[in-house]
């Protein structure tokens, strides 16, 4: 059997938008710390799969022993990205049981009555939970400042406010994994184009999208004034090149395998006699 190739620098060190990040400087063809080929990152990510899941399961057993850790995912990404494949491919491999999915999508009249951060708080995992928010908060500083719904001073304070908000927290237990899912304007295209030509696909084809595609480079530099504002300690932004979707999966998949080892997570030990109530069954 071939060795599994793996990564030769960790995605939380090579995707991490720190001080100095550009945008425009990551090319979403890359595989940045990976050096192998699409097929060895199908291999990998399936021979995780098994280690993922065996975690989750770890948090998700500390949690119901009184542990306040937990794990919050966020995708952003603009259309056809695979936030949909990530969801499907390596959150897939955990026990749903642990897993709480929040698709955001345009918020509702009751949730406009209220400030932007009300209806994510109803929707934040519990503790031993792995969350997974497909959209976020994030659309309230994207898509507002691209569409001048918010003026530069509210836009601020929602900045400062999702800050706030995270270390809150990260206080609290949770480990954030922010990940943007960087593809090419002409990688969209021909994904939008692929969703058109194939019936199957059709139904995953919003025209709203093809507006949003119009304001491609407002939206690049909305996404990067949200990195040089929001990407902290306590929860850093990951720009994950996404051209090439089984890259895109193996990096989120890492990201999360290092998030989840760094909990130091371990079975809770039994709070019984095993050998008398092993006794017991064996006698049943």
């Amino acid at each position: 059997m071939a060795a599994v190739v793996g990564f030769k620098r960790s995605p939380s060190k090579e995707l991490k938008a720190g001080p100095g990040f550009s945008l425009s400087g990551v090319d979403p063809e890359s595989t940045p710390g990976y050096r192998g080929k699409k097929s060895d990152g199908v291999a990998l990510l399936a021979a995780q799969d098994d280690r993922l899941d065996e975690l989750q399961e770890m948090l998700f057993a500390e949690g119901k022993f009184g542990s306040p850790k937990r794990v919050l995912l966020i995708l952003q990404a603009m259309d056809t990205a695979g936030k949909g494949g990530i969801v499907e491919h390596v959150v897939g491999s955990m026990d749903p049981q642990g897993v709480k999915v929040a698709p955001f999508k345009a918020p509702t009249d009751e949730e406009k009555a209220h400030d932007f951060l009300w209806r994510i708080e109803k929707a934040l995992p519990t503790p031993g939970f792995v969350g997974v928010f497909d959209r976020s908060h994030y659309e309230d500083v994207l898509i507002h400042r691209v569409h001048g719904w918010a003026d530069e001073a509210e836009l601020e304070r929602r900045y400062a406010a999702i800050n706030e908000f995270e270390a809150r927290l990260a206080e609290q237990g949770t480990a954030i994994v922010k990940v943007m899912l960087n593809i090419s304007s002409d990688e969209q295209k021909a994904r939008l184009l692929a969703r058109l030509d194939d019936p199957s696909k059709h139904w995953k084809y919003n025209a709203s999208d093809l507006k949003e595609r119009a304001h491609w480079d407002s939206y690049m530099k909305a996404y990067q004034l949200v990195f040089e504002k929001t990407s902290t300690e306590v929860a850093p932004w990951y720009v994950v090149p996404a051209n090439k979707k089984w890259f895109a999966r193996i990096a989120v998949q890492e990201l999360l395998l290092e998030t989840l080892a760094k909990l130091d997570l371990s079975w809770p030990k039994a709070d019984f006699d095993v050998s008398a109530e092993r006794a017991l069954a064996v006698e049943s």
